[in-house]
């Protein structure tokens, strides 16, 4: 394990938290996706620091910052780019015009507001990792990370996501109300950062090596074919629901893709580097098993009936799994 990666993440994850008071979960999970080399939905309604949140992570590390407001007009090219004519000295020639998605952390705001070809758009970029225009191919840069937001109340007007896309992401976050406690504490911050214009901060920020060099550090920890097994155990039994309950064989219409597999080996592996240490711990795979799994689950119309969620399947799949 690589010590001095390791404490200058645990420095940005600090300097983070300073900022977004009461929602260490969320930036924990943020976290974890920039070391997994991922991309991040996050889910939670208006006010509740999911744009501060991101900035913050762009802010303390050495990335450009890109944010895109989508809107039901947006084009896809207004997020990849596009040819543009210049004509130099008589001769015309076409060149290309990066669009918002070529930074290093892109904000996809209200990612379900804009039709599906944008959607499309973004999500292929994200999945590619390579934007091609005019048959040009374009890649995007070596540390590049996508959190989409969406509202889960205001649908009106809204796109959704295909589960097919949605499994795109490796995590799917939820952020709620912080405690009156932290608000508190979000009110007197916020009222000290206008009383001296800003955020303030001013530390060096962290250089991108250092997560390059984690996401090394990362691919060495080590994971025991029991936690393989664990991992394959709970995605196979999201697919065979009916097997250990009558209950979860009706919330549960369509189990996890292999890609829940991947995201778990990934993110528990992330997590327990994370938290110093070099191997994985069943602990490690149920501390992020909702948040990668709460989007690749389709529940029944009995569920929504019964008024069961993604997150309470989750919870009786991981409480009946057997642990090794």
């Amino acid at each position: 394990m690589t010590a001095t990666a390791r404490d200058a993440v645990l420095d940005l994850q600090q300097r983070m938290e300073r900022s977004i008071l009461g929602q260490e979960a969320v930036v924990e999970r943020l976290l974890l996706t920039l070391l997994c080399n991922g991309n991040v939905l996050v889910e939670g309604l208006p006010g509740l620091a999911k744009t501060r949140a991101v900035k913050g992570l762009a802010t303390n590390l050495e990335a450009d910052f890109s944010r895109i407001q989508f809107t039901p007009d947006l084009l896809p090219s207004d997020v990849t780019g596009s040819e543009v004519y210049q004509d130099e000295g008589g001769k015309g020639t076409f060149r290309f015009a990066a669009g918002p998605i070529f930074a290093n952390i892109v904000l996809a705001d209200e990612i379900n507001r804009a039709p599906a070809k944008v959607q499309a758009a973004l999500l292929e970029a994200m999945e590619e990792r390579t934007v091609t225009v005019a048959g040009t191919s374009h890649a995007m840069p070596d540390l590049f990370l996508v959190m989409a937001t969406q509202n889960p109340v205001e649908q009106e007007g809204t796109y959704p996501l295909p589960e097919a896309q949605m499994d795109r992401f490796l995590m799917h976050v939820r952020i709620d109300y912080p405690s009156p406690e932290h608000e508190v504490e979000v009110v007197r911050m916020v009222r000290g950062e206008d009383r001296h214009g800003g955020e303030g901060g001013g530390a060096a920020r962290i250089p991108q090596g250092a997560i390059f060099d984690a996401r090394a550090g990362i691919k060495e920890v080590r994971s025991a074919e029991a936690i393989d097994r664990y991992i394959v155990d709970l995605i196979h039994a999201t697919r065979t629901a009916g097997e250990l309950s009558d209950d979860l064989g009706r919330w549960v219409a369509v189990g996890a893709s292999p890609r829940g597999s991947l995201a778990l080996d990934k993110a528990s592996r992330a997590h327990a580097w994370l938290h110093g240490r070099d191997h994985v711990l069943p602990d490690d795979v149920r501390a992020v098993a909702h948040d990668c799994l709460r989007h690749r689950l389709a529940l029944s119309y009995e569920a929504t009936a019964d008024g069961v969620t993604a997150d309470d399947v989750i919870a009786q799949l991981v409480d009946r799994v057997a642990v090794p």
